[in-house]
């Protein structure tokens, strides 16, 4: 199959919304990208159009999402382009939409510290049958239980 990478460099323009559903986790979030080029003639930065793309997530980096990102921080994000194209109220629209596998703070622009998140054995930390909570806004690391012998 023939898919389109992108590589986006921008920043995060909505707060991420992360949704537990039965078929699994998914987040997204809005990113501006607007490129930048040195104008000679004025001997300064200026910038061009900003355009936006929605990124998508699933499974445990849309968890991570929820617990990373907030809006005005730089990101990049690499993933699979998705371009799609609608008809509402007579009017034709064009969505761009981006399935990320990668998602980090562009460190050019400032520090991270990095957290591993240990995942549980399912089984030793909720009910049977009873799936975990989805959370909003900023996690802790999860924390890892082991059987007692």
């Amino acid at each position: 199959m023939n898919d389109t990478w992108v590589t986006l460099v921008g920043n995060a323009a909505t707060p991420v919304d992360f949704r537990e559903a039965a078929t699994g986790a998914t987040a997204r979030f809005r990113m501006a990208v607007t490129p930048r080029r040195w104008d000679r003639e004025k001997q300064a930065w200026a910038d061009g159009h900003t355009s936006f793309y929605t990124v998508w997530a699933w499974r445990t980096l849309a968890a991570n999402l929820a617990g990373s990102v907030s809006v005005g921080e730089p990101l990049v994000v690499h993933g699979r382009l998705k371009v799609r194209e609608e008809q509402r109220d007579g009017t034709w629209r064009t969505s761009v939409d981006v399935e990320a596998v990668a998602v980090g703070h562009d460190l050019t622009r400032g520090t991270a510290a990095f957290r591993r998140v240990l995942r549980a054995d399912p089984s030793l930390t909720a009910p049977q049958g009873r799936r975990e909570p989805g959370r909003t806004g900023r996690q802790e690391p999860a924390t890892v239980l082991a059987p007692v012998s």
